[in-house]
């Protein structure tokens, strides 16, 4: 049984239609990657997972139980956790203060087991535990990923969505962001990411979904699909 499945899955805002019965499924331990233009219900994808946009019709399946109906802040509780397009960094607020706000759907566990949580985020991203006291809105675009990212962890993610985390940064930042995300999987964390780098996002994934216009139109293991020259032309500009 998958650990997070979606059923025929129709999301609309008002009259518009954004997804059209789609249907995927990551498995344990997974890293599962959605491809696809802007446009094509990538976000919109995961919003509906998260619990922040109500499904039109179909179901989500999270560890064999319907949470279709679930809120959303549970659903951060049962261990669905979402870093969002953006990153939606507190500007205002320091690094601990954001780190911390990842934690507060943990707030019934001890004070242990936060500065162990605490501990790994920053023995993964070091550069947190050096800009500890500095406020979100100073950041560099790449800080304000790790910050992101380091924030849904502080939640102990079963399953971590991942929207768009090289969005806006520098090619050699985006080379360190997948690394760690890698580095995350390989631990056990179960990814489902959407991302437009198909080259670093497909080269890493155990799975991949190709999204067009609210469709998944192809699906299949990440390497294979980067093999395939249609993919190769659509996402990577190479006939």
């Amino acid at each position: 049984m998958p650990l997070l499945e979606i059923r025929d899955m129709t999301v609309g805002y008002g009259r518009i239609e954004a997804l059209h019965g789609i249907s995927l499924s990551v498995e344990d331990g997974e890293l599962v990657t959605l491809i696809g233009a802007n446009g094509a219900g990538k976000t919109t994808t995961m919003r509906a997972i998260s619990g922040i946009r109500p499904l039109t019709s179909g179901s989500i399946i999270f560890d064999g139980q319907d949470i279709t109906r679930m809120k959303a802040h549970l659903r951060v509780v049962a261990g669905i956790v979402q870093a969002p397009e953006g990153r939606g960094v507190f500007p205002g607020m320091t690094v601990q203060e954001n780190l911390d706000m990842g934690h507060y759907a943990r707030k019934f566990e001890s004070k242990t087991a936060y500065q162990e949580t605490l501990d790994q985020v920053f023995e993964r991203f070091p550069r947190l535990g050096e800009r500890r006291s500095q406020v979100g809105g100073t950041l560099s675009g790449g800080e304000q990923q790790m910050v992101a990212i380091g924030r849904a962890l502080m939640a102990r993610p079963r399953v971590l969505l991942l929207d768009e985390p090289s969005m806006g940064l520098a090619p050699m930042v985006i080379q360190s962001i997948f690394k760690i995300i890698t580095e995350i999987n390989k631990t056990g964390t179960t990814i489902l990411l959407v991302e437009q780098n198909a080259q670093q996002a497909l080269s890493r994934s155990s799975r991949a979904y190709i999204l067009e216009t609210g469709e998944v139109v192809k699906t299949g293991p990440g390497p294979e699909l980067l093999a395939d020259p249609a993919i190769k032309e659509a996402y990577l500009g190479v006939a």
